[in-house]
């Protein structure tokens, strides 16, 4: 692989699953990397450690709701990409607590780009957009020119986010594009997450009697796909001439019933300890959800032909292999 010498990355949001695969490729791609965390004694690094790259990574503690912080990053540093993965991330969570959602998801956003147009504007600017701020949609597949109908806070946050990178692109003239990722899992998953969490659970509950599962609306269908896969995606976004937006996604979409169905037969567990609690159920839900991701390999070369069941299959393993080590 030939690797580009001498570029320097920002990638705030690097402690979660993206965060760092996303290393793991830019480090194989020559970058020096600098990643941006709220709190080097509070954050945890563990996928970066478990991928065996934390010690090649240079840590700063920046607050991205702090203009004057940023600022300053941007100067020491002088980046020629900034990846921005950071965000409160659950949709639940956002029903819980919407303003902090909102706030976190906007201003910080409006930060790095303002602060990018005073200190560097060559800067090349990567915002992790999501399919969630489509929501209630009319037509199917989802393309990056389907009308938005957010239905969370989280949702919401990430639309406006998403039309601020668009501005600041339009009205001065940055290099910032949003990358609009359906759901996409790995073993790095937070456990948070409907799969890392029904897969967790699962394996470690197996041969437990007393274990049910508890979820909610299950005969939603989602659009699932492979992380390690969707972070080049993300890279091949700023290495165009210029900048724009893309749907990143598998194409199609599945049951969330049917992942459940899918492990529970792979690991001999009984459909029996499957139960719908309606506590679970959110307040607005998105009934059925694929996008479009032709853009994305015809323009940037993208590779993307992976069965979510063949991504499962990986998964499970993974998932047996830490249980079996414990």
């Amino acid at each position: 692989m030939n690797k580009i010498n001498l570029k320097t990355a920002f990638i705030t949001g690097i402690s979660g699953q993206d965060g760092a695969y996303l290393s793991k490729l830019l480090l194989e791609k020559g970058y020096k990397i600098i990643g941006i965390t709220r709190n080097n004694h509070s954050d945890s690094f563990e996928k970066l450690k478990s991928l065996k790259i934390d010690e090649r990574i240079v840590m700063e503690e920046c607050d991205l709701l702090d203009i004057s912080s940023v600022i300053a990053l941007i100067d020491k540093y002088l980046p020629d990409e900034i990846y921005n993965l950071a965000a409160q991330s659950s949709v639940g969570q956002s029903f819980k607590q919407p303003i902090g959602t909102i706030n976190f998801n906007i201003i910080s956003v409006l930060n790095l780009l303002e602060a990018i147009r005073l200190m560097k504007p060559d800067v090349r600017f990567y915002q992790a957009s999501s399919s969630e701020m489509y929501g209630k949609v009319s037509n199917l597949p989802v393309s990056i020119n389907t009308p938005m109908h957010p239905l969370s806070p989280y949702a919401i946050s990430k639309a406006s986010a998403h039309w601020t990178v668009v501005n600041y692109r339009e009205s001065y003239g940055l290099y910032a594009c949003n990358g609009v990722l359906f759901n996409h899992e790995s073993y790095l998953r937070s456990s948070g997450f409907f799969v890392k969490k029904v897969l967790h659970e699962s394996v470690r509950n197996k041969y437990n009697p007393n274990w049910i599962l508890k979820v909610g609306n299950i005969d939603i269908k989602r659009d699932f796909g492979y992380s390690p896969n969707y972070v080049e995606a993300m890279w091949l976004m700023l290495q165009c001439e210029n900048a724009d937006d893309f749907i990143i996604c598998s194409g199609t979409s599945i049951t969330l019933r049917s992942i459940i169905e899918y492990i529970f037969g792979r690991l001999n567990i009984s459909l029996d300890r499957l139960l719908i609690d309606t506590d679970l159920m959110r307040p607005t839900e998105i009934e059925d959800i694929y996008g479009d991701n032709t853009p994305a390999k015809t323009k940037l070369g993208w590779k993307y032909e992976l069965d979510f069941y063949a991504v499962l299959d990986i998964l499970i393993a993974e998932e047996l292999k830490e249980f079996e080590l414990k």
